[in-house]
């Protein structure tokens, strides 16, 4: 998984950045100081993995991985190649979501790009230059359903619905703000439009902002109500909380969390809302040589999921043995929960689900 992490200059993406993934990306109070796309990779926390590596005492331990790209600064006039406009365009298009930092703290010692505080307007100035981009994305391709039409009148349910994305897109919409069948969202996906991408909306506040409740910062109200009409997620974080946590060790860290009323980092926040945002799951793999985590798509059978670990494994599935992680965990061990039944043996149609601990077997 590929999340580009976008916003106006100045706004903590980069601070955001270094603290998640400790990538070191230059932090700087003057726009443009990341100038080419930093990339972390960050493993992503899951206790279960933790578990079965207490219970294995594996040789090797693999937990999922995401990669975070930092990309430079947008300004105004971003599709006319203003600022880094094409390389920052060209950057979003290769990710599989969108983290959008949204500035919703005052801070008189960091210059904000346009002179004051506005989430509404700075989520729209970015919007905006994506939006123009996409609408040139689309006219091509309007243009060319157009000339298909010319030989196959199948074509024009087609036509009929790009024009209406691009009415929303000329209304200054977003692509995924339009209401679509399942149909239609495999076509609006074929375009890859950079409005259509998931997004969240990271909220970015101050220390005091969590400790005096985040329902009373009014930019992350803002922030919620544009993303509840954009159909996004959003995300309160603190920059400067997770650049002070990103040096501890796991207990300090969540003494220090607790102190502040949360119970996970942002980064976890993050992680997980990305992973529910994708619809993803991970199922699990557990011995003495490995105990790892792979991530899926929702709604995945049984010989895809074993395909993510070898070709061969999809190609010639037999069977998935199946346990839920609580499952074994209440049982104490693999040879226990066999005893007990709980092990199952399931076919080509078995959908996996989050936390399945399988051992597949296959013969090619």
């Amino acid at each position: 998984m590929k999340l580009g992490i976008v916003g106006l200059p100045n706004v903590g993406k980069s601070t955001l950045f270094n603290a998640i993934t400790n990538a070191g990306a230059q932090s700087a109070n003057y726009p443009f100081c990341t100038i080419e796309p930093n990339v972390g990779v960050v493993a992503v926390p899951d206790k279960r993995l933790d578990k079965l590596a207490e219970m294995y005492e594996p040789e090797k331990f693999t937990p999922a991985t995401i990669e975070f790209v930092d990309i430079a600064g947008l300004v105004k006039g971003a599709s006319k190649g203003e600022g880094l406009g094409n390389k920052f365009l060209s950057n979003i298009r290769e990710v599989d979501a969108v983290v959008h930092v949204v500035r919703c703290f005052e801070n008189d010692d960091i210059i904000h790009v346009e002179g004051s505080i506005d989430p509404a307007r700075d989520i729209e100035t970015i919007d905006l230059e994506l939006i123009l981009s996409d609408i040139e994305v689309l006219d091509r391709r309007i243009d060319k359903t157009k000339k298909m039409i010319k030989a196959d009148k199948k074509y024009q349910s087609e036509l009929e619905f790009f024009e209406r994305v691009h009415e929303a897109l000329d209304a200054g919409k977003p692509a995924r703000s339009v209401a679509c069948d399942e149909e239609e969202a495999e076509l609006l996906a074929s375009v890859n439009l950079l409005t259509n991408k998931p997004i969240i909306f990271a909220a970015n506040m101050s220390e005091s902002d969590f400790a005096n409740g985040i329902e009373n910062n009014p930019g992350y109200l803002a922030v919620k109500k544009i993303a509840d009409e954009q159909h996004a997620a959003v995300l309160p974080i603190c920059a400067e909380i997770e650049a002070e946590i990103s040096g501890m060790d796991p207990e300090e860290k969540e003494l220090f969390l607790a102190d502040m009323g949360l119970t996970e980092s942002g980064l976890d926040r993050l992680i997980n809302a990305c992973y529910s945002l994708l619809g993803l799951i991970s199922y699990l793999t557990a011995g003495k040589p490995e105990v790892r985590a792979w991530t899926i798509k929702k709604g995945t059978k049984a010989p895809q999921a074993a395909g993510k670990i070898h070709s061969d494994f999809e190609r010639g599935f037999i069977r998935a043995e199946v346990i839920a992680f609580d499952d074994l965990m209440a049982c104490g061990t693999m040879a226990a929960a066999k005893e007990k039944g709980l092990v199952r043996s399931e076919g080509k149609e078995y959908v996996m689900q989050d936390g399945d601990i399988v051992l597949f077997r296959f013969n090619v």
